[in-house]
């Protein structure tokens, strides 16, 4: 049966390594996964005052997130922690309190840098703020990808063999996992 994901990239930036290993993620996933990206980086702040009449674009998002069916998390670590923008759409989703759009949807997260941490910290933050709002998060395999420029090919987008490899075992894992629910 076909699943709908919502990925989720922490890094804003055009040419992030984020960006590109979660379109490798969605090319290499099992075709019973309909994957998209759902942009976070045009969500305003999130501000309680607000609630009550929302942006659109926090209703948009939260329509995105309430369709789907399990989430898959992309980030980079900012300062050892989660990225701004990232934070700023888990926090918007499980607004106002008790209409969550997390609530009960399974998920996974890949962390991604250039540095040899592979985004540690990040990956164990977003578990724990989404853990929070009852979103059941894959336990194994990990997924910490570090020196991300040193898997890229020559066009810059696609990742070498043995990367690859690893993203298509981490996809039918998750495929696995939002089964189980």
């Amino acid at each position: 049966m076909e699943k709908k994901i919502a990925v989720l990239v922490g890094s804003l930036r055009k040419e992030s390594f984020n960006k590109k290993i979660a379109n490798e993620l969605i090319r290499l996933a099992p075709t019973t996964l309909k994957m998209e990206i759902v942009e976070i980086g045009n969500l305003p702040l999130y501000n309680e005052d607000l609630d009550s009449n929302p942006p659109q674009q926090w209703i948009e998002f939260r329509e995105k997130i309430r369709n789907s069916d399990a989430i898959l998390f992309v980030s980079p670590e900012y300062n050892r922690t989660i990225p701004g923008g990232l934070k700023n759409a888990i926090d918007v989703g499980s607004r106002p309190p008790g209409k969550s759009v997390w609530k009960g949807k399974s998920g996974a997260v890949v962390t991604v840098t250039p540095s040899a941490t592979g985004g540690l910290g990040s990956n164990h933050n977003i578990r724990q703020a989404v853990v929070f709002l009852d979103v059941p998060m894959m336990q194994q395999p990990e997924a910490y990808i570090s020196k991300v420029h040193e898997l890229l090919l020559e066009d810059g987008k696609t990742v070498n063999e043995k990367t690859e490899t690893f993203l298509k075992d981490y996809m039918l894992a998750f495929e696995k996992w939002i089964n189980h629910f």
